[in-house]
């Protein structure tokens, strides 16, 4: 069996600077392991990955609640392959896809008009619920990132 300990447990049981086994010596038959908590389990017949879009104000052709599936792709989106392409690309393990612009960020301020989104649902096996707008540099980019789950702006 492999040990993992990670390094504020060794300081903890007094491995700094020893090898991992003079700690495991320490710790006796005990393993420490730092697990991450898995993704809660779906329903038979649901899909793991499903989103409601609500789009307003940004145009006729653009606003509307769209319903988007993916793993497989359905729904009333009108783009289902390529939104799932661009949210399968901004999922990294330990980042929220959804995450709103940092606290303190220096945004440039151009407003790039009224439109707003909310995503709802869930994503990854997490809850979702996540606002955009185009009210500064920052957000247009969060927004451009889920370009083409949210409308398209073009340059």
């Amino acid at each position: 069996m492999s040990q993992v300990l990670s390094e504020a447990a060794a300081r903890r049981f007094g491995g700094r600077g020893r090898p991992l086994g003079a700690v495991a010596a320490v710790l006796g038959s005990f393993s420490v392991l730092s697990v991450l908590p898995a993704p809660p389990a779906v329903a038979a017949g649901t899909a793991a990955d499903h989103l409601t879009v609500t789009v307003r104000h940004a145009g006729a052709g653009r606003d509307g609640v769209y319903e988007l599936s993916c793993h497989p792709g359905a729904g009333s989106h009108p783009d289902v392959g390529g939104a799932c392409r661009v949210l399968d690309q901004n999922t990294r393990w330990g980042h929220d896809t959804f995450a709103p612009v940092a606290p303190g960020s220096a945004c440039t301020m151009l407003y790039g008009g009224p439109a707003t989104a909310h995503v709802t649902g869930t994503w990854a096996g997490r809850p979702v619920d996540a606002t955009y707008d185009r009210s500064n540099g920052c957000e247009i980019g969060r927004w451009n990132r889920m370009v083409p789950l949210l409308p398209d702006f073009g340059p």
